[in-house]
């Protein structure tokens, strides 16, 4: 029986894909960093044995020992923050490191297939792309340009470090999955930062919505594809955008409205004059800023046609993700 090994299992993301590999039949080895993350994916899966590691990504112990007897390397993705370090290093460092201890250790323990979690923003920010133009797998993002945040650069340099080792190494066969923004359904009440800003835009937390895209996609799918990668032939050596459909987030607030007429999500988008004078006081605006007039919608028609499926509507991945965080509002 094939048996997967996970990083960072207890994450969103993962905790997904943990489940579609145990409900495909394989065996399953579970990186976490703690005993209460361990906890958690017991609760989850009563009725299956998994089998766990616990590492760091920051620390070479244990890695190769870890993998030892695993067929598939499952690297899942970073941390997706709401607000950005003011060191990049914070965020790229660790992203491009921990995917080379990965793989390193992959290498090491005999693995020839490996899934990596990316993102479309390794994607969306090519400068020499026409900047109203929609991007695919064939743009990377330009790390070092104004607008692209910490971590924009680190989901690009990470990923670009993965290809650069599998190219040094041609036994190993990669497949990156480049998901947007990630809605749905979490598995508990610990989920990820897209739905915090869902739970923000719900409260009113953001009570004007910034003049941006949120290029989206769901969760389900996004294990999905994870789990189809590891047998197809198709997927090897290749990229794959996760992505449903790109909306502005005052359209995620109006599809949230519509689901339920008494959240208090914004009614109106703050006018790019106002983000620009922002951006002279904070970082965070003034990155927005400087990717006003830019468009963050990625093709995810490669992803379907290769995997034969249709991406769950945003819109319902959007209400999933309410619903969720309305079941946890007392978390």
């Amino acid at each position: 029986m094939t048996k997967v090994f996970v990083t960072g299992a207890s994450g969103f993301i993962a905790k997904h894909v943990v489940r579609e590999l145990l409900e495909k039949g394989y065996e399953v080895r579970a990186s976490v960093r703690s005993q209460k993350r361990k906890a958690e994916l017991e609760a989850l899966f009563p009725n299956h044995t998994l089998e766990f590691a616990f590492l760091d990504l920051e620390k070479d112990d244990g890695w190769q020992e870890a993998m030892t007897g695993c067929d598939v390397l499952m690297h899942t993705a970073s941390p997706f923050p709401l607000s950005q370090p003011k060191d990049p290093q914070v965020l790229i460092r660790p992203a491009v490191q921990g995917t080379l201890r990965a793989l390193n250790a992959a290498k090491a323990a005999g693995i020839e297939r490996v899934i990596l979690t990316s993102s479309c923003a390794a994607i969306y920010k090519d400068a020499n792309k026409p900047a109203q133009q929609v991007s695919d797998e064939s743009n990377w993002t330009t790390p070092d340009h104004p607008s692209v945040s910490a971590y924009e650069a680190s989901k690009t340099l990470a990923e670009k470090a993965a290809w650069d080792f599998v190219k040094d190494n041609p036994n190993m066969a990669l497949t990156t999955i480049n998901p947007g923004a990630v809605f749905g359904p979490p598995m508990d009440s610990r989920y990820g930062t897209s739905l915090e800003l869902v739970e923000q835009l719900m409260t009113g937390k953001i009570p004007v919505a910034p003049p941006m895209d949120l290029v989206a996609v769901d969760v389900r799918d996004v294990a999905r594809m994870h789990v189809d990668a590891i047998t197809l032939e198709a997927a090897k050596g290749e990229r794959f955008a996760a992505a449903a459909g790109a909306h502005s987030i005052l359209e995620a607030a109006n599809m949230l409205r519509a689901w339920d007429a008494s959240v208090k999500a914004p009614k109106s988008e703050a006018p790019g004059w106002l983000i620009k004078a922002m951006g002279l006081f904070s970082g965070d605006a003034k990155m927005m800023a400087q990717s006003l007039g830019r468009t963050l919608a990625v093709s995810g028609d490669k992803a379907e046609k290769t995997f034969g499926f249709t991406f769950i509507p945003v819109s319902t991945s959007i209400v999933d993700s309410a619903k969720a965080v309305k079941q946890y509002a007392n978390r």
